[in-house]
């Protein structure tokens, strides 16, 4: 058994112990990614930024999350098609997807998005960095992705969110 094999299961096997918490597994894999979207968009309309630099913030994180998930993750799934943990092992599963599961989507968007906040604001990136970590374990708890794809993702959307955030910096720089 490899490694993500036996890490995915470690994480698996707490599933189906108790309703409560697999509904709150559930919410986490599945609903908070909603909440920190409107998070973020009231926390950014309601801060001290000028308008300008809101506008520059909103525009990075959308470019980020948008190429980390529906680009990069959309291609790497056209070529590598791996199927999801409830498909090929016998697992407690509390969600369904039909999508491939490497690299995660979920990981992609929130990492992106994360990376892009706390290079903006730390407070701000240590919270959504805190939740997408959340949102990330929960779904290898419910049986929708192994511990791989979620750090496949990671990567993936930490990598585009710094390459997005410092092309624009130095877009902004030339413009000056």
């Amino acid at each position: 058994m490899t490694l993500d094999t036996q890490l995915f299961y470690l994480l698996n096997n707490v599933a189906g112990q108790s309703p409560l918490f697999d509904g709150i597994i559930v919410f986490l894999a599945s609903y908070l990614a909603y909440i920190l979207i409107v998070l973020f968009l009231a926390l950014l309309f309601f801060s001290q930024y000028p308008k300008r630099d809101k506008l520059q913030i909103l525009l990075i994180i959308g470019i980020s999350a948008v190429i980390a998930r529906f680009g990069i993750t959309e291609l790497i799934r056209f070529f590598y098609h791996r199927p999801r943990p409830f498909l090929t092992l016998p697992v407690h599963q509390l969600l369904t997807d039909s999508a491939w599961s490497f690299p995660s989507g979920h990981a992609t968007f929130f990492f992106a998005m994360a990376t892009a906040i706390y290079l903006h604001n730390k407070k701000w990136g240590i919270v959504f960095f805190i939740a997408t970590i959340l949102i990330t374990i929960s779904r290898v708890i419910a049986g929708v992705h192994y511990p791989s794809d979620i750090v496949g993702g990671a990567i993936i959307g930490i990598a585009v969110a710094y390459a997005t955030f410092y092309f624009a910096r130095k877009m902004t720089a030339q413009q000056s």
